[in-house]
């Protein structure tokens, strides 16, 4: 078996009925925030998971569900607090929120 593929990745939350941004989106609609996922920020988050994989057990697509509750940890805390607002997820929202998980591999052991 080969390993996913960052590509395999933007795929996987992008494409299906069901994918996990579409399902945080209407998890978080039910709080009245929305989520405006950007092209680059889908990418980004990909290759965050990919680079994790790579550096800690390579646990395939479900690393992508652990990385996505990192990522919309403190939107979904505070969604109550934020009724009425849209919170863009662009490569800027992944990289401020998920820099240490991609760069430090002792913290990335942690997200399984």
């Amino acid at each position: 078996l080969k390993s996913l593929t960052t590509d395999d990745f933007v795929r996987i939350l992008t494409e299906p009925n069901a994918s996990l941004t579409a399902q945080y989106s209407a998890l978080l609609d039910t709080e009245e925030v929305r989520l405006d996922f950007k092209e680059d920020g889908v990418r980004r988050l990909a290759e965050v998971a990919f680079q994790v994989n790579e550096n800690t057990e390579n646990i395939g697509a479900r690393r992508l569900h652990t990385v996505m509750e990192r990522l919309l940890e403190t939107v979904s805390f505070e969604a109550s607090d934020k009724s009425g607002t849209c919170v863009t997820i662009d490569a800027a929202y992944v990289d401020d929120h998920l820099a240490e998980l991609s760069k430090d591999e002792d913290l990335s052991r942690y997200i399984l």
